[in-house]
This record gives structure tokens, sequence and C-alpha cells, in this order.
């Protein structure tokens, strides 16, 4: 890659990390690597490094931390002044403003964690899964100024497996994507990738995950509430009430009770539970308030849940 092809990198999870790790390792000049300011976490209240800032300062590249980006003449002042070729946008979370679209030769280029234009938004992973898809993947774009709606440059798809969770997902469309990315910059710069629009009457939304998704409604069918239960790790997670407390179920399988909807069915140590259009889960790992996950079986044996007992009540 010739000295000139210099690119300022956005991210802030570990989501961006392989893509930045890819382009420094192909050749890439990073001039600067923005990302959200450091956050206070845990009980200490501690100042957090993002993963992306992490990742840069190990390889030595300049980082930026600008609260708001917007009308931040100074930020402005010193993007303008590095000149990129390209802006690369990896889970930034910020909103890309005008003048920084403009900046740039090639425009700000955008990795998304589907494939466009179904779920545009902040969750395409979780939103994949939780709606039983069996395919996603990956997506390089070009940013305007709607919500995922720019021009596609290039995709991938990947299969989404029975077992996989959004955590177990993430890492490989996050490696995948990296390697488009990559792909994506050489096609540029050799003039065989061109953007097509997006179809918008094919668009489908993924907005940002709020705490009460994760509640189990038990109307819903076995396999819809597994699928939720799946896309939903490890926030919000998939969760309901037992005997006035919260009950997290981490692990469940579809099954074939046909039993009233949220009502509890013991047998010997399995334990499932009535859910909608005359299914079932067999619940494998829960976790009470203020206890540790545990397999059925402990829990079976430690509260004693009664067959007929109701959940989410």
């Amino acid at each position: 890659m010739s000295d000139n092809f210099n690119l300022v990198f956005c991210g802030t999870p570990g989501f961006a990390v392989p893509t930045l790790d890819r382009l420094v390792s192909g050749g890439f000049v990073v001039d600067l690597a923005v990302t959200q300011p450091d956050k206070p976490r845990g009980r200490g209240m501690e100042l957090a490094l993002s993963a992306v800032k992490q990742r840069a300062l190990e390889l030595g590249l300049p980082v930026a931390q600008p609260g708001k980006i917007r009308n931040n003449e100074e930020f402005r002042a010193q993007l303008s002044a590095l000149k990129p070729r390209a802006i690369i946008v990896v889970g930034y979370g910020h909103i890309i403003p005008q003048w920084m679209i403009d900046l740039p030769a090639l425009g700000n280029l955008n990795l998304h964690a589907s494939l466009l234009p179904k779920y545009r938004g902040a969750a395409p992973i979780q939103w994949a899964i939780a709606n039983g898809e069996a395919v996603t993947g990956v997506t390089t774009m070009r940013i305007d100024a709607g919500l995922d709606t720019g021009d596609i440059l290039l995709q991938k798809e990947i299969e989404i497996a029975a077992s996989d969770t959004a955590e177990t997902l993430s890492p490989r469309l996050a490696s995948l994507g990296a390697d488009l990315m990559v792909e994506t910059l050489e096609g540029l710069r050799e003039g065989n990738v061109h953007s097509r629009p997006q179809d918008p009457a094919k668009a489908t939304l993924a907005p940002i995950l709020k705490k009460e998704d994760g509640k189990i409604d038990f109307r819903r069918p076995a396999g819809e509430i597994l699928n939720r239960l799946r896309g939903f790790q490890p926030w919000p997670g998939a969760f309901t009430t037992f005997r006035g407390k919260n009950l997290h179920v981490w692990n469940a399988a579809v099954s074939q009770p046909a039993l009233p909807m949220g009502e509890f069915l013991v047998e010997a140590d399995r334990l499932f539970v009535g859910c909608g259009k005359a299914t079932a889960l067999q619940l494998l790992e829960v976790q009470p308030e203020g206890k540790k996950r545990m397999p059925a079986l402990d829990f079976v044996h430690g509260y004693h849940p009664r067959s007929g007992e109701k959940l989410g009540t």
C-alpha cells in the first residue's frame, strides 16, 4: 500500500479492533485513531479505556477522544490537517457530521454487521439472531446523512449456527468484516470496487436494545423465545419472575410437552415451561435473583418448583 494512502480510524468497541489490526498489518497508514472518551466503570468508578484506545496505544498510534464532533472546530482542524484518503468507521458511537463526510476523497467507509439494507441500526447482530435468521453477514458502505442508508461497496455472508448467540457470532463477523474492509480499500485503490444504492423497500431496522426487550413473553412460541434468548446475550438477556423475584434464563431448548403458557412442568430433575402455540421450553441454565448461574437440576433441588406454578406473575 502506498505511503500516501493514509487513513483516520474511528471506532470504540472490541468489534472494531480486528479491522484496526488488519489495516495496520496490511500496510495502511493510520494517522489517528478516534474513539469515545474514557468512561467510569465498576464499583470504584475508575476510568476505563475503550477497546480501540487500548489497541491503538499498543500499536503506537495517536489517539483522539472528542466528546462531541459536530461543531468541534478543534477536532475538525485536526482531521483537515491530516488530509486522510478515507475515514474508516466501525462502531464509533457518534453520528458522523456532514463536514466529516465531505472531508476525505474516498468518503467515510463504514463496516456494518448485517447484509444491508436488512438490520439498519445499533444492534444488527442481536436482532438477526432474535428474528431467527439463518444467514447474516457484513457490509462495507459509504456513510451518508441517513441511518445506515449509504451506498453499499462490498458484502460477505456467514451462516448463523443454531447454537450461536450474539457473543459467539460477533467475533466471527468482526474478523470477516476486517478482511472485507481491507478488500474494499484495495478495490477502491485499483478502481474495481463500485458503490450501489440500497433498496429502501427491503430495509429492516435493528434498534438499540432496551432492558424490556429481555423480558420473556410466554405467549410467544418456544422457538421465538429461544432465538431472543440467544440474540440478547449478554444484555439484556432473557428474564422473567418466579415467586415474585427475578429469574434469568441463560440456556434453554425447544421441547415437546404442551403446557399452559408460563406454567412449569417438573419431571424428575428436568424443568419445562409452557409457551405460545402449544410449545414448550426446557430450561437448562437459570440464575435466580441474587444468586449465581446454575443448571436447572440445581434449581429444582434448591428451590423445589412445583408443576403448575407460573412464571412471570
